[in-house]
This record gives C-alpha cells, sequence and structure tokens, in this order.
C-alpha cells in the first residue's frame, strides 16, 4: 500500500479513433463521394470490404464484409479501391499532432491511438481540453474527424470514444466508472469478443453488474487467464500502462462450435470468416507476417497447433486460406469431435521484400490478386 502522501497519480488517457477512416479520405479527397455510401475494398466476387463509410453503415454494410453480401445490402454501394500509401501519409500527420502533447502515445492501427497525457507536453488544464485541441487540429489539418475518449484508464478511455461516434467526445470520471460499466451489455466490452459474450450470457452473465457478481474463482474456472482482466473492468479498474512504441507479435481469430465438427467438408465454411477477420485486421494495421498457425480443440480439450512459416510474408487472403487449410487437412477425420479452430498469422515485420508484401495487400482487398 501507498503512503497517503506518495499515492500515484490518477492517470489521464486518451482513445482518439478516426470516424470511418479509410472511407472518410476517399470522400474527402472525391467531392463526388461526399453524402453517399462508400466502401474501400474489392467489388469483386470474392473481395472484401475493409471500410464502410457512414452513409454505408446504415445499410448494415462493415468491414471484413463479402463485397457480395455488402452490394446485396446496398444496391448503391460505391466501391473504391484502398491507397494505402495516402492512408498511411495521413495517419503521420495524425501522429504527429499527438505527439505535440505526450511521448506516451501507442498506436493501435492506422487510425487508432492510446495517449497518456498524466504529464503532457503541453498542458491546457486538464486531459479534456488536450482532446478537444488535437480534434480540433486533426480537423484543420486533415479535413477529417475523431472522436475521443478520456478517463483514467485505457478500458473506459476507449469505451468512451464509442459512446458518442462520429465527431464526439466524452468523459468518464473516476466517480463515474464503475455506475457506467455496470449498465453495459458484455459485448461491448472492449477484451470480450462474441464467442466469450455468448458464454458470459450462457452464465447468466449479461451485463456489467452480473459480471461484477461473479467471483475471482468463478472466473477463472470459465474464462482462465482472462478472470483476473475481467474483475477488473467490471469495476471500472485496468491498470494496463500506455505502451508507447509497442508492437504487436501477431493476430490471430478462432471460433467455438455450438455443435461439434467431424467432416472436413465442414471446414472452410466454418473458417471463411476468420480467415476474413485477421486478413482485414492486418491490413488495418499495416502488418506482414511470414508464420500461419492453426488450432484445433478437440470435445475433451485436448489441443493442438501446426505451423508454417515462409521466406517472404502471406501476400494476400487467399495464400493466408490456402495454407491454413493445408495444415488443418491432416487433422481430419478427427479421433473426437472438434469444438473449436484457430488461425493466426505471425512473425511480422521481418520481410526481406515488404514491397512485395504490401503490394500484396493491397492487390487482395482491391479484388486484383489474380482470384
Amino acid at each position: 500500500m501507498y503512503p497517503p502522501s506518495q499515492l500515484p497519480p490518477v492517470r489521464r488517457i486518451i482513445h482518439i479513433d478516426m470516424d470511418a477512416f479509410y472511407a472518410s479520405v476517399e470522400q474527402r479527397d472525391d467531392p463526388g463521394l461526399r453524402g453517399r455510401p462508400v466502401a474501400v475494398g474489392g467489388s469483386r466476387e470474392r473481395g472484401v470490404v475493409a471500410a464502410a463509410s457512414y452513409e454505408a453503415r446504415r445499410f448494415g454494410v462493415h468491414s471484413a464484409m463479402p463485397s457480395v453480401t455488402a452490394r446485396r445490402q446496398c444496391p448503391d454501394l460505391i466501391f473504391v479501391p484502398p491507397r494505402f500509401d495516402v492512408y498511411k501519409a495521413v495517419s503521420r500527420q495524425i501522429h504527429d499532432i499527438f505527439a505535440r502533447y505526450t511521448a506516451l502515445i501507442q498506436p493501435l492501427s492506422l487510425d487508432e491511438a492510446y495517449l497518456d497525457v498524466t504529464s503532457p507536453l503541453l498542458d491546457r488544464g486538464s486531459a479534456t481540453a488536450i482532446a478537444e485541441e488535437i480534434r480540433s487540429s486533426i480537423h484543420a489539418e486533415t479535413g477529417l474527424t475523431a472522436s475521443a475518449g478520456v478517463s483514467y484508464n485505457k478500458f473506459l478511455a476507449k469505451l468512451a470514444s464509442d459512446h458518442r461516434k462520429p465527431d464526439g467526445l466524452f468523459v468518464i470520471t473516476p466517480k463515474m466508472g464503475p455506475a457506467f460499466v455496470e449498465t453495459l451489455q458484455v459485448g461491448k466490452f472492449h477484451g470480450v469478443g462474441p464467442v466469450t459474450a455468448a458464454r458470459m450470457n450462457a452464465l447468466g452473465i449479461r451485463t456489467g453488474l452480473d459480471l461484477r457478481a461473479q467471483s475471482p474463482a468463478f472466473l477463472a474456472e470459465h474464462f482462465g487467464k482472462a478472470a483476473e482482466y475481467y474483475y477488473g473492468v467490471a469495476r471500472g479498474l485496468d491498470n494496463r500502462p500506455v505502451e508507447a512504441g509497442r508492437v504487436r507479435k501477431s493476430l490471430g481469430s478462432e471460433t467455438t462450435f455450438t455443435k461439434e465438427l467431424r467432416d472436413w467438408q465442414q471446414v472452410e465454411p466454418a473458417l471463411d470468416p476468420l480467415f476474413t477477420k485477421v486478413w482485414d485486421a492486418c491490413v488495418r494495421g499495416n502488418h506482414a507476417g511470414r508464420t500461419v498457425t492453426v488450432k484445433v480443440k478437440h470435445a475433451d480439450f485436448h489441443q493442438i497447433t501446426r505451423s508454417r512459416s515462409g521466406t517472404v510474408s502471406i501476400g494476400s487472403r487467399e495464400e493466408l486460406r490456402q495454407i491454413s487449410l493445408e495444415l488443418l487437412r491432416p487433422c481430419f477425420p478427427p479421433p473426437l469431435g472438434v469444438r473449436l479452430l484457430g488461425v493466426t498469422l505471425s512473425n511480422f515485420g521481418a520481410d526481406p521484400a515488404p514491397e512485395r508484401a504490401q503490394l500484396a495487400l493491397e492487390l487482395a482487398l482491391s479484388g486484383r490478386d489474380g482470384s
């Protein structure tokens, strides 16, 4: 315990999230796209939406959605090929603005970051004033809008930035934190994905207040290593620091089945959304990886993994899909039913030919990868 005179200061954390970043850049640069439903990505049959404008989102179009589905939901949808060089240049502008106020910047992707302004380089009297000034500078210097969340930890700052999107700012103070969390659906918690949310719902945990009522032992039994995190955030607590220069090591996704898989024919349809999710996250974060890992968990919870590494980065979603399926094929038919499958891409930043990898990323998303 700290003596009262040595208590650590309450941290001041800002989460900045650009509004529909890729699509907004396209609408900024082409006045004919403004006010119209826009999707950045490939329009061909196997294309994927990388980003959607707010006009498109009203029709249910969202990132990682197959282009054919997006077109079906919004017949007037305009597809625009991605321009990663432009997005990266704008992202650098935005991060230069962040750096005026603090050196403690943790980028999450080209369009999203945490800032610790507990001891800012430019003090404006409060984190709220700094966040508002950053938003104003972003709009003045890039023509784009950003949403900001301000709070005393990363978990609540991210919730706050989501609360008033787009083009909004929201503050969650230490007095507000626990009450704000208790009314929130657990599916809205950062770090609780759809599968975990469904598991929590099945256990009668639907809101932050329900989660707060669970003991550490109960959470550990059902959620393993994540139990400590869930126990804390249900109380508005999160001790994770803003990690400047943090390097992402891997990106992955997994799915748990309500009915166990046994037939090989079931595998590819089940994994298709995972390939899209992982690939979209890699493109958004500008990550290129050389190692593909698949995970298989059987009905008795026995787990196996298989990996393959190449000399250059995976160049397309199709290549990720093909390698993953080749790794999984020898695992079928399984000795027991399969209850979980996962796919991970790792070994980032070690590509001897980054230009080739980036070009492949762009071609894949724009539907020009030969597929």
